[in-house]
Order: C-alpha cells, then structure tokens, then sequence
C-alpha cells in the first residue's frame, strides 16, 4: 500500500500495519472531535513515527498512486476537523 506523507514523500508499507494506522486514525478522529489539541498532536506523531518505521521510503523521483495521504505534521486542530471526522484518513 502506497501512503503519501504531505511534505515528505511516499511510503510503501506492508498491508498487515493498516490495521494500527487506523487504529491510530480512529484515535485522531476522536480526539479532534473532543477539541484536545494537545493530545491530537500526541497521537498525529505516532501516526507519522510508525509510518516512517514500517514504511519504506519510495525515491522522490517516482510517483505512484497513493492508496491514502496523511496531512503534513504542521496541521492545526481546527484543519484537522476538516479532515479527521468520520472514518478518519483509512476508512474502516
């Protein structure tokens, strides 16, 4: 699975690690519709922190279609209601 991290680049990431990033992101979604903005920046480093451990990084110069795209880590809390609400960034 093709993950694009804004301002980063892409990851390719083994199909068994979606299951925690959207765990991850379901946590995210929770917290910004609580309003915690601190602990939303808590756990959007966790999201970020495992991709770039269990994603490997795709070369600049290759472009792949991105199965999701993770905002860049300046998001702030209220852009992140725009973007984590419902299923979050991975549905399910």
């Amino acid at each position: 699975m093709i993950v694009r991290l804004m301002g980063e680049g892409q990851y390719e990431i083994d199909k068994k690690h979606i299951d925690e990033l959207n765990r991850i992101d379901n946590n995210i979604v929770k917290l910004v519709t609580k309003g915690d903005g601190k602990a939303y920046k808590s756990e959007f480093k966790k999201l970020t922190d495992y991709l770039h451990k269990y994603g490997k990084k795709i070369p600049d110069n290759v472009l792949k279609p991105s199965d999701i795209i993770i905002p860049p880590a300046d998001l702030t809390l209220d852009e992140a209601r725009e973007i984590f609400k419902g299923d979050g960034l991975i549905p399910g």
